[in-house]
């Protein structure tokens, strides 16, 4: 699938605005001007999660969802030397903190800031060297008290979150920080897009859904799914690519970026809906790949396959290598294939088919 120069802009755009958990507004604004057009209606609910909806007065509705937050550091304590403490918004990686630039969301505007680390001169000696740990890594805004820091504009509770911008790689990858999962958003955006300009039209009312918060416990789903009451949820996130150096296959499976969306088999997934996406991509010679969850899939999957009583949910995910970090990298051939699977399945669904198991 080669993607549209539109579509290449608003993903680049939509990668590089920040949009860090529970403050995702900026990134949805971005998110919504660009699906709005290919939807008969958008829709916010109270803590930001966003959906363009087709055919709002459909009584059988699907969900296709992605998260649209990204992992982030909150300011905790700030010295009376005027260096900054941090905790975790999310999932955030301390090990690749040390020497990294910084954008401190205060209220005056961003400032930059980086993550101090004592220089290996200093470290050598030490027979017991320092490990980057939360209670040890420092943020230096280049403030000398604590009085200069709040006077940037800068208190307990403001958000940090990498610089790092959108590139292509060898013109077979994409690379940024918050492809987890903002390259979710994009994809369910181009299945509208597709629906829109292939003049498709579908049997039931589609909910295009980016939803906030998942990167702290799937909360956003969790709350979606409770306002639009679906009768099915396809949902895309990423996984691990496994073939990169220290991560062991025998605990994390076999997944590899350029083979193809990967297909989740877990509990929450449930097997009708499993099996349509499965036998669409064999129909329609999309590659895949299998995956297995125990007891969890670790996605919004189980935020709506355990609400309303139980929705049928599916998870689609997409390989990446170097996950919260600020190198993530995804194959754009995998990104093509997704999309076209979704699109695919969507086109197969039917309000009359059975989803009882018995």
């Amino acid at each position: 699938m080669k993607f549209e120069k539109k579509s290449l802009k608003f993903l680049e755009k939509y990668l590089n605005t920040s949009s860090p958990t529970g403050y995702e507004h900026n990134g949805q604004k971005v998110w919504m001007d660009y699906i709005t057009p290919y939807v008969d209606k958008v829709e916010v609910d109270h803590y930001g999660t966003c959906y363009g909806i087709i055919n709002p007065e459909a009584e059988f509705k699907v969900v296709i969802e992605a998260h649209a937050d990204e992992i982030s550091w909150y300011v905790n304590y700030i010295t009376d030397d005027g260096l900054i403490y941090v905790i975790r918004n999310g999932g955030s990686d301390q090990t690749i903190a040390p020497s990294k630039v910084v954008h401190i969301h205060g209220e005056k505007g961003i400032v930059k800031g980086v993550f101090g680390w004592p220089a290996i001169h200093t470290r050598s000696t030490n027979q017991n060297e320092p490990t980057p740990k939360i209670d040890n890594i420092f943020i230096d805004c280049g403030a000398i008290s604590k009085q200069e820091v709040e006077d940037l504009g800068i208190f307990v509770g403001c958000m940090i979150t990498y610089p790092d911008e959108f590139f292509e790689m060898n013109d077979r990858y994409f690379v940024c920080r918050a492809l987890d999962n903002r390259i979710g958003g994009f994809m369910i955006a181009e299945v509208a897009r597709l629906l829109k300009e292939n003049k498709k039209q579908i049997p039931f009312g589609l909910y295009i859904t980016n939803s906030v918060q998942e990167e702290v416990g799937l909360y956003g789903a969790d709350m979606i799914a409770d306002t639009i009451k679906p009768n099915i949820a396809i949902v895309t996130d990423v996984t691990h690519d496994t073939t990169t150096p220290m991560i062991e296959k025998k605990k994390e499976g076999d997944q590899k970026c350029g083979d193809g969306p990967v297909v989740f088999f877990a509990p929450s997934v449930h097997h009708t809906i499993r099996e349509l996406i499965i036998d669409t991509a064999k129909a329609k010679k999309i590659p895949f790949q299998r995956a297995a969850a125990s007891r969890a899939t670790g996605t919004d999957t189980d935020a709506f396959a355990h609400s309303n009583g139980g929705v049928p949910s599916a998870l689609i995910s997409l390989p990446l290598r170097y996950m919260h970090t600020t190198v993530e990298m995804v194959s754009k051939e995998d990104v093509g294939n997704v999309i076209q699977l979704i699109y695919e399945t969507l086109l197969k669904i039917k309000p009359e088919m059975k989803l009882k198991y018995h």
